[in-house]
């Protein structure tokens, strides 16, 4: 799909190797539910757009924002390299294999009542409403599935009338491609019944109100700055059995402050040969398998962490 005019772009989108991967798996792993696939997907998916002129949100520690206003020039350019997980725009993420996406909504207090966009230490340049149309727009025609993670991020969250207007905005642009919660599907069920999305919504009250909504989903994910950290933490999270339903492996480093303000992308490239070992010897399935693992920079060093989290689903049918 191509970008709508003056939308934030990242570098040049590589080969959209994984475009369909989903519908290129053997038909028997069709009929595999979605919780025990394997499923690629990306951490911070909005953070390739970051406003360069954008405040430090409200959530953030006093002494960040206060840096950022008494010393621009040295804290603003470390504060968005260390909040920049993504370089491909939303509908390149999907193209290389991302199959859920890690979206976090706040509101941009500057802006108006209802401006919604996302965030991530900064707020982005791109709208909400966009974004959604984008993801939407590309999911045509329907060979695809995603895992929509909506994470509302605020001082006291967003009020109830702006949960009540993202979430009729998702419904409006997704439609009757939204698979309402309950048992977790296969792809085959929801190609049959038109439906491609399902939306996590991180706010109770609403997924009440809505069927459409699937709950929060369970994370592994630890403030962890060593790729051998990260790994004894997934695997003794393994240990513990893994939940019931679709989760979510992270597999991207959080540094201290100081140490990733300015060596953020650095820890992702550390990151990379531990966790692609890590990765490639997982199984999906029932206990004790994996189920989506995400990462920051989709498309990195070739698309080779994707290609080895779908690779996994071979090992369903040995």
């Amino acid at each position: 799909m191509g970008a709508r005019p003056g939308a934030p772009r990242g570098p040049p989108a590589p080969p959209p190797a994984h475009a369909d991967w989903m519908s290129a798996l053997s038909p028997r792993l069709w009929d595999v539910a979605l919780n025990h696939l394997s499923i690629p997907g990306s951490h911070a998916t909005m953070t390739y757009c970051l406003d360069k002129r954008s405040p430090v949100a409200r959530t953030e520690s006093r002494l960040l924002r206060l840096l950022t206003r008494l010393a621009p020039c040295v804290a603003r350019p470390a504060v968005l390299r260390w909040s920049t997980t993504q370089t491909l725009s939303v509908t390149e993420q999907l193209d290389a294999g991302a199959r859920y996406l890690d979206l976090r909504v706040a509101h941009e207090p500057s802006g108006s009542e209802r401006n919604l966009r996302f965030v991530h230490l900064v707020y982005t340049t791109a709208l909400v409403e966009d974004a959604l149309t984008d993801v939407a727009e590309w999911l045509e025609p329907p060979r695809e599935a995603l895992v929509v993670a909506v994470v509302v991020r605020g001082v006291a969250g967003l009020t109830e009338p702006l949960h009540e207007h993202l979430v009729r905005c998702a419904e409006n642009i997704f439609g009757a491609a939204l698979c309402p919660r309950g048992a977790v599907s296969t792809l085959r069920q929801l190609w049959a019944r038109g439906q491609q999305v399902l939306l996590s919504y991180e706010h109770e009250p609403a997924v009440r109100r809505h069927p459409e909504l699937w709950p929060a989903l369970p994370r592994w994910g630890g403030d962890r700055a060593k790729a051998g950290a990260l790994v004894r933490y997934l695997e003794a999270m393994k240990s513990q059995g893994r939940p019931g339903g679709l989760f979510v492996a992270g597999t991207n480093l959080t540094a201290s402050p100081a140490r990733a303000l300015v060596h953020r992308r650095s820890l992702c490239a550390l990151s990379l040969p531990p966790v692609r070992a890590w990765v490639r010897a997982q199984s999906p399935g029932p206990a004790p398998g994996t189920n989506v693992i995400a990462a920051d920079f989709i498309g990195a060093q070739g698309g080779g962490l994707v290609a080895d989290v779908i690779a996994l689903n071979s090992k369903l049918l040995a």
